[in-house]
This record gives C-alpha cells, sequence and structure tokens, in this order.
C-alpha cells in the first residue's frame, strides 16, 4: 500500500477515534449543547435496554481486548501493512464507542441526583478531572504511538520504529494503569445517576478490569520480569503502598 495513503488513513483513522471519545464525554456528562444525551430520550421496557445495551458493551469490550491481542495482530498485518495496524484498532474503537453513543438505551429512574448547585460544579469538575486525568496519562507514555500517528509517521519517512521500553514516570509511578483510572472517575462521578447511566458504568467498569488482566499478561510476555516487578511495588489501580 502507498505510504501516503496509510498516512491519510492513519490520521482518518485518529480523527474518528477522537471524535467518538470527545462525543462520549459530552453524551455521558449531559452537557447543554448536546441534543442526545444518556438521558435525553424516554426510557424503554427493561428488557429491551438489558439486550441492546448489554450486546453494545460486548462489541465494545470484544474489539478491544480482541483486536489488542498479538495473535490477531498477527493475522491482520498478514492482511493490512503493520504501520497501519494501531490505526485500524483506533478506527474500530471509534466506530464500537459511537455505537453506545448512537444506541444505548435509556432505562426509567434516578440512583442519585445532587440538585445542590455547589455540588454539581464540584461533581462536574470531577468527571472533567476524569477524562482530563485519563488523557494526561496517554501523553505520559507516548499518545502519538498509542493511537497510531507515530507508526504511519516513522513509516512515511520510511524511518523503523523504535523498539518496546518501559519507563516508570509521573503518574506510573504511584499507578500501573492511570488511563483506565481516569476512565472509571469520568464514568462514576455524576451529580445525576440514572439507571441507565449506572448500567454503562457497572458494565465498562466491569469490563476495564477483564480487559487489564489481558493486558497485564500481554505485558509480561513483553517485558517479562520488569514488568513483574513493577506489578509488585505499584498497585494496578489505587495509588495507595502495599
Amino acid at each position: 500500500m502507498n505510504k501516503s495513503i496509510i498516512f491519510i488513513y492513519g490520521i482518518f483513522s485518529y480523527i474518528i477515534g477522537l471524535v467518538a471519545q470527545v462525543w462520549f464525554i459530552f453524551y455521558l456528562g449531559e452537557w447543554e449543547f448536546m441534543s442526545t444525551t444518556i438521558n435525553s430520550q424516554h426510557p424503554v421496557p427493561l428488557s429491551t435496554a438489558l439486550i441492546i445495551n448489554l450486546a453494545l458493551v460486548l462489541i465494545f469490550g470484544l474489539q478491544h481486548s480482541v483486536m489488542a491481542r498479538s495473535l490477531f495482530k498477527k493475522y491482520l498485518t498478514k492482511i493490512i501493512p503493520q504501520a497501519s495496524e494501531r490505526s485500524t484498532y483506533v478506527l474500530f474503537s471509534g466506530l464500537a464507542l459511537g455505537l453506545i453513543c448512537l444506541y444505548w438505551q435509556p432505562l426509567d429512574g434516578f440512583l442519585w441526583q445532587i440538585d445542590n448547585k455547589i455540588g454539581k460544579v464540584l461533581l462536574n469538575a470531577g468527571y472533567l478531572f476524569g477524562w482530563l486525568f485519563s488523557l494526561f496519562s496517554t501523553f505520559i507514555i507516548n499518545h502519538f504511538e498509542l493511537f497510531g500517528l507515530q507508526q504511519i509517521y516513522l513509516n512515511l519517512l520510511n524511518k523503523p520504529e523504535p523498539s518496546v521500553s518501559f519507563k516508570e514516570k509521573l503518574l506510573y509511578k504511584f499507578v500501573r494503569h492511570p488511563i483506565q483510572l481516569g476512565v472509571l472517575i469520568g464514568i462514576w462521578v455524576t451529580p445525576s445517576m440514572s439507571y441507565s447511566h449506572l448500567m454503562l458504568s457497572v458494565t465498562l467498569s466491569i469490563y476495564i478490569f477483564i480487559g487489564l488482566k489481558y493486558e497485564e499478561r500481554d505485558l509480561i510476555a513483553t517485558l517479562g520480569n520488569t514488568y513483574k516487578e513493577y506489578q509488585q511495588r505499584v498497585r494496578m489501580m489505587l495509588p495507595f503502598s502495599k
């Protein structure tokens, strides 16, 4: 495949992934300028919501976990160039997240609703903090490699990709997975927790912890004792000493 086409494809995939993530943040946060949010539509029967919503999370989870596995990557790169493998992952991640925003089925009722103005401001600030915390964490380890931009850029210049390395920097000195920690903060810290929001938060949280188990297996396979020793010293999510 032409290197310029790979580069354009990678930029397109990054934009789709970025737009989907921003859309999801506004969709879940119920920002006023959004025409459709997680609680803006009429509730549907519980059985309908359970079937459709669980299917959406399953699609999202399988896409994230299966496409991240080395065996899948091995077969995928027989079809597409190696440089575009991560971009393809980002593209399908964006599409899977977009499906949730488009087709998530609302449930009736709320677990909690905070009407106090100061409380709402604080919780909305916590919501934004979680997503910014997650975004910042991607730049600590290499945002551009994580989202496929480094790969397509080096491929365009005909330069080899750097070898895999592991460094403990900033937030990664305190928790092993600050990106996912930020996501958990983002999906749980809210002044208005509807049952629809609760279902999404619970199912995504379950997926995150299942997915991290597989991710850590891959990290051990790649980094060996270096990562095993890191596991012994640093907690997965909560930054407290063992």
